[in-house]
């Protein structure tokens, strides 16, 4: 942690964080390596947040920056934890991923570049958009009680 309070991300004025591909490999567990910075998906229903249900804030795994909200979370019965919205529309990034013969919508840490998951046209309102993520790439900070 950079500044001893949480802040991994080098980038205290809230700029984009550029790390080595050695330095990623030091900060993370092999598995958030994987999925956060080489686009893999785990497996469902083996995250430990696709079933969490505490109240807190969601944040990159690699950078920390806050990226969802628990009260946006929701079940979606696919396995990952899934939002309707992230915190704020410039918090997660967006781009067309064309891998598997499929046309998606890959989510992105908007800081970072970290691989959270895709986003979907099938979920609930108000916004009717499913973030369904990867556990790998999220870090949970619960509220204090």
């Amino acid at each position: 942690m950079a500044d001893g309070k949480g802040d991994r991300s080098g980038a205290a004025d809230g700029g984009k964080v550029e790390r080595s591909d050695a330095e990623w490999r030091g900060e993370l567990s092999t598995e958030s390596y994987q999925v956060a910075r080489c686009g893999g998906t785990e497996r469902a229903f083996t995250g430990r947040y696709w079933n969490e249900k505490a109240a807190g804030t969601y944040h990159c795994v690699c950078c920390d920056a806050p990226l969802f909200r628990s009260e946006a979370k929701y079940d979606s019965g696919t396995g990952w934890p899934s939002f309707f919205q992230p915190i704020d529309e410039s918090a997660v990034a967006e781009k067309v991923d064309r891998a598997h013969g499929m046309i998606r919508t890959e989510s992105l840490c908007a800081r970072c570049d970290a691989h959270l998951g895709h986003v979907f046209p099938d979920g609930p309102a108000p916004t009717g958009l499913r973030y369904c993520m990867n556990s790998a790439s999220l870090r949970l900070e619960k509220d204090d009680d």
